[in-house]
C-alpha cells in the first residue's frame, strides 16, 4: 500500500517508507565498492591507490548535483505541503535543468586539468597516469552523476521511493557487469572500471529523467519553468551541508592519502582505500535513512502539524541510535572477512587494513547522529545550521584531527582521528538539536 507523505507514521511505518533509501543508497556505494574490489584482485594494490586518489575529486563534484537534490527536495516538499502543487513542479524543473548545465561545466574544466589535479591531490610518479585516466573517464560522466543523486532525493517527494530503489538496482547491476566485462574478461584495467561506472551513472541519472519527463500524471514531472533566483539560492544554501559535506568528506580523504603517502606509500592509502570501501556501504544506511524520512519532516513543517513532527523526531533519534551501536558490532566482526575479500593477496597489507578498521569503525557510534542532524535541519529548512554541523563535523574536526594525531600517535593516529572527531562533531549536533527544540517544536 502506497505511503503518503501527510500519514502518521509509525516505527513499522517509518521504516517501509525509509527502507528502499537505505537500500538504494547501499546500493549506489556498491558502485566504488565492486570497482575496488575488480581494481585490487584484477590490476593490483597499486591501481587501487589511483582510484581512491581519484575518488574524492568525482565526490566533490557530484556533491553539487546531491546539493540541489537534497536542498531542492526539502523545497519542493514543503511547497506542495502548503497546496501549491504547480509552483512545486516549477521548482523541481528549474533544479533539474540547472544541475546538466552546472555538471557540464565542471566536467568539462576537470577532463581539461586532470594532470595537474591528481598531482595536487597526491598522486604519486608510479600512479599518475592511471590517476588520469582514470579521472578522465569517471569525470566525463558527471552530469548523470550528478542527475542520479538528485533524483535519490526527488523520487521520495513524488511518493515512490521504491521506484528509486529499482533505479539504483539496475545502475548498480550494470557496473557490476561492465566490471566484470571491461576488468576480468576484456583486462581493460582501470580504465574499464572507470568506464562501467559511468554506464552505471548513466542508467541511474537517465532513466529518472526520462521518467520524470514522460510522466505527466506524476506528482513530479518535468516540464516548463523558468529561473526562480530567490529558490534557486535558497536550495543551494539549504543543500549546502550536503555540498560541505562530500567537499570536505573528499578534502579529508586527500589530507588521509597524503599523510599515509608520506608515512606508508602506496600501501598504506591501498588500505584506507578498503576502509573507504566498507566505510561507504556502512555511513550509506544512516544516509539512506536520513534522505528517507527528510521530505516527511519537510511536508509537516510546511503543514504546521507540530505533533507529527515531535513523533518523527522522537522515533528516528530511537532508531538511529540503536543502529549506530549495531553498526558497531557488526563492523568489529566483519573487519577481516572484508578485508580479506580485497586484499588477501598481501598478508602484510591485510593486517594493516584489519588493524585499523577494527579502529576505524568505533566512529559509528557518533556518525549516525551527525548524519541525522545534518539532514534534519535541512529538512527543516534551515540550512545555516545544517552547514553549521556538516562542516565542523566533516572538515574541521576530521581535518584538524588527521593532521594533529599522527603526531601524537603514529600511524593509529590517522586511525582514530575519525573517532576523536565524531565524538566532538555529535557535541556540537546535540547542543543545536537542544537548541532550537521549541523553535521547530519537534521536541
Amino acid at each position: 500500500m502506497k505511503i503518503k507523505l501527510s500519514e502518521h507514521f509509525t516505527y513499522k511505518k517509518l521504516l517501509r517508507f525509509t527502507l528502499p533509501s537505505v537500500i538504494m543508497m547501499v546500493v549506489a556505494s556498491v558502485y566504488s565498492v565492486v570497482d575496488g574490489l575488480f581494481v585490487s584482485n584484477f590490476v593490483g594494490d597499486l591501481a587501487l591507490s589511483a582510484v581512491n586518489i581519484v575518488f574524492p575529486l568525482a565526490m566533490i563534484v557530484g556533491s553539487f548535483g546531491l546539493m540541489l537534490g537534497a536542498g531542492g527536495s526539502a523545497i519542493v516538499a514543503k511547497t506542495f505541503g502548503e497546496g501549491n502543487h504547480e509552483l512545486a513542479n516549477r521548482y523541481f524543473s528549474m533544479l533539474v535543468y540547472a544541475i546538466v548545465i552546472i555538471g557540464a561545466v565542471l566536467s568539462a574544466a576537470c577532463i581539461v586539468f586532470m594532470h595537474p589535479i591528481v598531482r595536487l591531490i597526491g598522486a604519486s610518479d608510479r600512479i599518475a597516469e592511471d590517476c588520469v585516466l582514470y579521472g578522465r573517464i569517471l569525470l566525463a560522466g558527471s552530469v548523470v552523476f550528478m542527475l542520479q543523486t538528485a533524483f535519490q532525493s526527488f523520487f521520495i517527494v513524488a511518493e515512490k521511493p521504491h521506484w528509486g530503489l529499482a533505479v539504483s538496482v539496475a545502475a548498480g547491476l550494470t557496473n557490476v557487469l561492465f566490471d566484470f566485462l571491461f576488468i576480468a574478461v576484456l583486462n581493460m584495467g582501470i580504465g574499464g572500471a572507470a568506464l562501467a561506472t559511468v554506464l552505471g551513472y548513466c542508467v541511474g541519472g537517465l532513466v529518472p529523467l526520462v521518467y520524470f519527463a514522460a510522466n505527466k500524471r506524476g506528482l513530479l514531472r518535468i516540464g516548463k519553468t523558468k529561473l526562480y533566483v530567490r529558490q534557486f539560492f535558497h536550495a543551494c544554501a539549504n543543500g549546502s551541508s550536503e555540498l560541505l559535506t562530500n567537499i570536505s568528506a573528499s578534502v579529508v580523504s586527500i589530507l588521509y592519502n597524503v599523510q599515509l603517502m608520506a608515512m606508508l606509500q602506496e600501501r598504506g592509502v591501498a588500505a584506507y582505500s578498503v576502509m573507504m570501501y566498507v566505510d561507504f556501504v556502512f555511513v550509506a544506511v544512516f544516509f539512506g535513512f536520513s534522505m528517507g524520512c527528510a521530505p516527511v519532516v519537510s511536508y509537516h513543517f510546511g503543514a504546521k502539524n507540530r505533533d507529527e513532527l515531535k513523533s518523527l523526531f522522537k522515533k528516528c533519534m530511537i532508531l538511529v541510535g540503536t543502529a549506530s551501536a549495531a553498526m558497531v558490532v557488526i563492523s568489529e566482526l566483519l573487519s577481516y572477512p572484508l578485508a580479506f575479500a580485497f586484499v588477501r593477496y598481501d598478508k602484510e597489507l591485510l593486517d594493516l587494513t584489519v588493524h585499523g578498521f577494527r579502529l576505524f569503525a568505533v566512529c559509528y557510534l557518533f556518525c549516525g547522529l551527525n548524519i541525522f542532524a545534518s539532514a534534519f535541519f535541512t529538512a527543516l529548512c534551515n540550512g545555516l545550521v545544517s552547514a553549521i554541523v556538516s562542516f565542523s563535523r566533516s572538515l574541521i574536526l576530521r581535518g584538524g584531527c588527521v593532521l594533529l594525531m599522527p603526531f601524537l600517535f603514529g600511524v593509529d593516529g590517522i586511525w582514530t582521528a575519525v573517532i576523536a572527531a565524531e565524538g566532538l562533531a555529535a557535541i556540537v549536533s546535540v547542543s543545536f538539536l537542544l537548541a532550537n527544540r521549541r523553535k521547530y517544536g519537534y521536541a
